[in-house]
């Protein structure tokens, strides 16, 4: 017979694997959104409007809760993280979207966990093992084949800006997962919203289209779901999953997010899933999964993040967000 202890344990697992599903969904659902809402909105504005309407929602949840600055120590990173994760990899993921379907995309960010996982072995000076390094090589080629595959033979300028979303993503995401050491995974991701909002408000009230009247009903709903969805209560849902389930457990599940994003792509944008783009997909989630799990120790020597005070003896602040990395 099972103690309370244990079965209250358990929920707790189950509760975050629940969270880490549905934030895994609200990520999976990225793609299939900016490429409704490029169709009538421009990328510029686009980002300028999403970030701009999570960071109001973010200053407002902060304020009522009463949250104060945070130290200085961590401004460096929060800058960073916040032109990484809410300027330059909408802008680029939004430019990509305008000329490659979102099934394309969800098999090109695929490789993103690969990518932050590297920035964060840089960082932390971490030792990983050969194999991590085989399959992170691995699944960039099978990327970069795909691309190759899909463009008869050449890299589209869709790639191109998904790959340059990628790369800033990745150094976002390492950030963001350092910073979750220090303070609750929904209050960073707040934080940097705001501080995007000196720049977020004038841009979107520069680029907002003179004529909104003809844009349909689709595309807003699709600029609400980035703003709301993808770019702030997504990372609340997977954050708690990850501290209630554990980041071991809970990162696995965003695996499915490809094929999450093949559904929704299928159902949402009328796009049709070949069975390439399921071959490709599976093979790049393989190395993802082989990758997180042979990620080495980091180096025992204490290296220091400008900007901060805290050093990096190990890389355990990194496991988080870094072998996630959500949209």
């Amino acid at each position: 017979m099972s103690s309370p202890v244990m079965s209250s344990s358990v929920s707790r697992e189950r509760l975050g694997l629940l969270l880490g599903l549905i934030g895994v969904a609200i990520f999976g659902g990225t793609l299939p959104a900016t490429r409704i809402a490029v169709s009538e909105i421009d990328p510029i504005a686009l980002t300028s409007l999403r970030t701009a309407i999570a960071g109001l929602c973010s200053l407002a949840l902060l304020l009522v809760l009463r949250r104060p600055l945070p130290p200085r120590a961590l401004w460096f990173q929060l800058v960073i993280t916040m032109l990484c994760v809410s300027i330059l990899f909408p802008l680029l993921m939004s430019l990509g979207m305008q000329r490659v379907d979102a099934s394309h995309g969800g098999v090109v960010l695929g490789i993103l966990p690969i990518a932050t996982a590297l920035v964060a072995v840089a960082i932390t000076h971490e030792r990983p093992r050969p194999l991590f390094w085989i399959t992170s090589v691995g699944g960039a080629a099978l990327v970069v084949a795909f691309a190759l595959r899909q463009g008869g033979g050449t890299l589209s300028a869709g790639d191109l800006l998904l790959f340059a979303a990628v790369a800033v993503a990745a150094i976002g995401y390492a950030f963001s997962g350092r910073l979750t050491s220090q303070m609750p995974g929904w209050e960073v991701i707040s934080w940097v919203l705001v501080i995007a909002l000196p720049v977020s408000i004038p841009a979107a009230a520069l680029s907002m289209p003179a004529d909104i009247s003809h844009i349909a009903l689709k595309p807003w709903l699709g600029l609400l779901y980035v703003a709301i969805f993808s770019q702030w209560i997504g990372f609340f849902a997977w954050n708690a999953g990850m501290a209630m389930g554990g980041i071991a457990r809970v990162s696995q599940i965003q695996l499915l997010q490809p094929f999450i994003t093949f559904v929704l792509a299928a159902f949402l944008n009328g796009e049709t899933i070949t069975p390439q783009i399921v071959l490709f997909a599976s093979a790049v989630v393989a190395t993802v999964a082989i990758s997180t799990r042979t990620r080495g120790r980091a180096a025992p020597i204490n290296t220091v993040i400008p900007g901060t005070a805290r050093s990096l003896s190990s890389g355990r602040a990194l496991r988080g967000p870094v072998g996630a990395a959500p949209e």
